[in-house]
């Protein structure tokens, strides 16, 4: 016979939703192989080292890691008291970083500030920042929010602000992923669908009219419908994705063993690793991603559905505010490499090559755990 303590022991749950770690771990180890693959060649050209950007990519996951760590001990009432703050601080950065000598110019684009040898691009870090501030405001505002229009004009006039900062990078990528995270947000909360509906068109057309006022965007927006029109010019980025796919078949060519990594597809181990994965892993390893992604943005919604069925809607709308961000950023990712969105500068979660990504992903996560493992206290009867 069991003793009782056994029997507890048994029963207990976990402290950590495991499905939604697997998820986390598998697309951590794979997007490693996959970007130190696609980078191999650029790095040993350009750096004399083939390995160069695996290594600065760990020293960066190792800096998120234990970030991360430190973060998971915060308990999430703390940030929403910081949200404003944070608020305030991303929009000063975003100011600095288009001052020149301050902010760093690479390919055309100022959206990094030099911390010492290394830069940071803000824009990911105003991602994060509006998921919280907004899980925040959601909170507090949650009945005007439902029932008068002043309840979404006020946080749009905030989104505008940023937008605007953004957009004077330029970084229209960032943009439209922030954008349509707050929208999420908002209509998570329970807008109703008449406002939303009036809201998502005003927005929609905003985005339509920036992009066409912009000569490159425009650009950009004409060749992703026919990238064969012109190949070795405007269409040329997208034409070597496509090839990438084409090469792929089921089970891919390889790993290792990609073509188009070989200078022929630029930023094949940043905004194109999807492509490089398409080639050399083939529709099983794309499967294989796609549903590593969709597992993880489920389990987010599940931990946040839990955190608000327990009362706790700050922590709720924070977990549907990043659910909703990497599900809006892997699925642009995926259908700019496969030409079915314009071409824009997105990595995917998790994978590409990109310091700041990683490291405010790693933050994103260590909440995500922390929200997930207060939800597992509340179950247990230790936290109200």
């Amino acid at each position: 016979m069991r003793s009782p303590s056994a029997s507890q022991a048994i029963a207990s749950p976990a402290l950590y939703d495991k499905w939604f770690v697997i998820a986390v771990l598998c697309i951590l180890l794979l997007g490693l192989l996959m970007m130190t693959s696609a980078s191999i060649v650029i790095s040993d050209k350009q750096m004399h080292q083939p390995f160069y950007f695996l290594f600065k990519q760990l020293v960066f996951l190792t800096l998120g890691v234990m970030l991360g760590s430190a973060i998971l001990q915060v308990d999430t009432t703390y940030w929403e008291k910081l949200g404003g703050y944070l608020l305030l601080g991303v929009m000063l950065a975003l100011a600095l970083v288009l001052i020149p000598g301050i902010g760093h110019n690479i390919n055309g684009s100022a959206r990094w500030i030099g911390i010492g040898p290394l830069g940071f691009q803000v824009s990911e870090l105003a991602k994060f920042t509006i998921v919280v501030y907004m899980a925040g405001y959601l909170v507090r505002r949650n009945n005007e929010i439902r029932d008068e229009l002043s309840g979404f004009i006020k946080p749009m006039m905030i989104l505008s602000v940023i937008a605007l900062l953004l957009l004077r990078e330029p970084d229209f990528g960032a943009t439209v992923v922030v954008t349509a995270t707050t929208l999420g947000m908002m209509f998570l909360a329970g807008m109703r669908v008449r406002h939303f509906a009036a809201l998502f068109s005003l927005v929609i057309a905003a985005l339509a009219a920036i992009a066409i006022s912009a000569p490159y965007r425009l650009i950009r927006l004409t060749t992703f419908l026919n990238p064969w029109d012109k190949p070795f010019d405007t269409g040329y980025q997208l034409t070597q994705s496509l090839i990438a796919f084409g090469r792929g078949g089921w089970l891919g060519v390889g790993l290792g063993k990609s073509i188009q990594k070989m200078f022929y597809l630029p930023e094949a181990h940043t905004d194109f690793l999807f492509a490089v994965i398409a080639e050399e892993l083939g529709l099983i390893g794309m499967m294989t991603v796609l549903g590593l992604f969709l597992l993880l943005v489920v389990r987010v919604f599940l931990i946040g559905k839990e955190a608000q069925e327990n009362g706790r809607h700050f922590a709720g709308y924070l977990a549907y505010g990043f659910g909703l961000w990497l599900a809006i950023q892997f699925t642009v990712s995926i259908g700019v490499n496969s030409g079915l969105l314009p071409t824009k500068g997105l990595t995917l979660p998790l994978m590409s090559y990109g310091g700041s990504s990683i490291l405010v992903n790693c933050i994103v996560i260590a909440l995500l755990l922390r929200v997930d493992h207060e939800n597992r206290l509340v179950a247990l009867g230790i936290r109200n």
